[in-house]
């Protein structure tokens, strides 16, 4: 099969064959004969395919360079913060006294780990204007997931049925999923003017209702200013009002969730605190709670003794229990603490007001040809626009943006048509920044038929794709 080179270029589509295609008979390294029973051998060979090693290292090296990421290109993924992960932090992670500990090693052995997650939770804290944590969570939806957990066990405890848990429009999808797993029925609550419509709200709040997930600031890029109003209205029919920290990379340093009437609170440590994020992991979602809900926390909890030691504690009857095996993502929890050691709370601030000044520059610049939701107001860490009336679906711009080295996020919040979401952090500098404002502006004025034009996978067929899935090595070969 004949493919190039794994290097991008404005005039070349990229290909790469399937290990199996590359494979030639023969090549496969030496037998070994194991003595194993009878029963445990197989009874034919694996279906493998037979390569040299040079052949494999090169076809994931191939791979790797047709790959697209926050350390090859501008990822300004809006609402989940891709920033870029400072490689002292992976450094940091991989010395052998972190990377090589497990768990079940006793706690004399483990004190250096044990201190670090310690510290992190104490930062942490102080961080959110919080009073408990538990790092054991694996993603922020686990965080969710955990938060409504311990929702539903402090009703419980109270001998109250509530059965609703309210959640803004313009949430992530995630808010929805884990409110439904913990059992709740789910409402949404409109927007209006770009944030809650307290009105409404107002209207569906009863004693049925649990808690209200809320993400600030919003998905759209904008402080919930009436936040503090509608935490007491929330706290009057007894819910709980639940923070999702996804978009915590606006406030750091200058609010807290606590502050604002938050009683939960989940934090994405790969998106806040520059860890490794995509692909499905690594992650991790802190949880944390005001000291009412601490009880219910997942066991065990890190404890430290008088003499300085630290231990994991398993005594907490009313706890939720365990919702991960181990004591959570140790090496992301590694690399998080390295992160906020290197800023320091001065430097974390900083990270909040640089991201807030990026989004509100090139919202400025974007809206002259695009249409900016609710223009008015300021922008945060992040910002939406429309490419509704230009003549370009979203769809047709993001493709333009691919073939321009960057990464595009689209038709999210779906509150807004033709949405384009985007989020720089404060990691990327401004002529990486003024790249992309440029390519989205000179998306409108180009025909966009054969985008994307540079990158490994050339325009698709969506209809096909969808009708006619090929979802396995195995149809590929069949199909030719």
């Amino acid at each position: 099969m004949k493919y190039r080179q794994a290097i991008y270029s404005h005039s070349d589509t990229l290909n790469e064959p399937l290990l199996i295609e590359l494979s030639q008979e023969g090549r496969s390294s030496e037998k070994n004969e194991v003595q194993l029973p009878e029963e445990l051998k197989r009874k034919t060979e694996p279906a493998l395919p037979e390569l040299s090693e040079l052949t494999v290292v090169r076809h994931y090296t191939r791979l790797s360079q047709m790959n697209f990421g926050v350390d090859t290109g501008t990822y300004p993924l809006g609402s989940c913060t891709m920033k870029y992960n400072p490689k002292i932090n992976d450094a940091i992670a991989s010395l052998p006294g972190f990377a090589f500990l497990h768990p079940a090693q006793k706690h004399s052995t483990v004190q250096g780990a044990l201190e670090v997650i310690w510290r992190l939770q104490n930062a942490l804290i102080e961080l959110t204007g919080m009073d408990a944590i538990s790092v054991q969570p694996a993603a922020g939806s686990q965080g969710e997931f955990t938060g409504m957990l311990i929702t539903k066990r402090h009703f419980e405890e109270l001998g109250e049925t509530r059965t609703k848990v309210l959640i803004p429009d313009t949430a992530h999808g995630s808010n929805f999923a884990s409110a439904a797993m913990a059992g709740f029925e789910v409402v949404s609550v409109p927007t209006k003017q770009g944030e809650i419509d307290t009105q409404r709200l107002s209207e569906l709040l009863d004693e049925r209702v649990a808690a209200f997930m809320v993400t600030v600031p919003n998905t759209l890029g904008l402080f919930e200013t009436k936040i503090l109003e509608i935490s007491s209205m929330v706290h009057s029919v007894g819910a709980l009002m639940y923070f999702d920290g996804a978009n915590m990379n606006a406030l750091l340093g200058v609010t807290k969730p606590g502050e604002l009437g938050f009683d939960i609170a989940h934090l994405n440590l790969h998106k806040t605190f520059s860890t490794p994020h995509g692909g499905g992991g690594p992650g991790a979602g802190p949880v944390l709670v005001k000291r009412f809900l601490e009880p219910y926390l997942p066991v065990p909890r890190l404890k430290r003794r008088e003499n300085g030691e630290l231990y994991w504690e398993y005594d907490y009857p009313k706890s939720i229990g365990r919702v991960r095996e181990g004591f959570g993502n140790f090496a992301v929890l590694v690399r998080a603490y390295a992160y906020i050691r290197a800023l320091g709370l001065k430097g974390l601030t900083q990270v909040s007001k640089d991201a807030v000044l990026v989004s509100n520059y090139a919202a400025k610049r974007l809206s002259t040809r695009y249409l900016l939701p609710y223009p008015e107001k300021k922008r945060k860490h992040e910002f939406v626009i429309s490419s509704k009336g230009t003549g370009k679906r979203a769809l047709e711009i993001a493709k333009h943006i691919l073939s321009r080295g960057h990464a595009p996020t689209i038709y999210f919040p779906q509150i807004v048509d033709e949405a384009l979401m985007i989020e720089f952090t404060e990691s990327e500098t401004k002529s990486e920044v003024d790249s992309y404002i440029e390519g989205l502006l000179e998306a409108l004025e180009r025909d966009l038929s054969n985008e994307p034009s540079a990158t490994s996978v050339a325009r698709l067929d969506e209809v096909k794709a969808a009708r006619e899935p090929i979802l396995n090595w195995r149809e590929i070969l069949k199909n030719g």
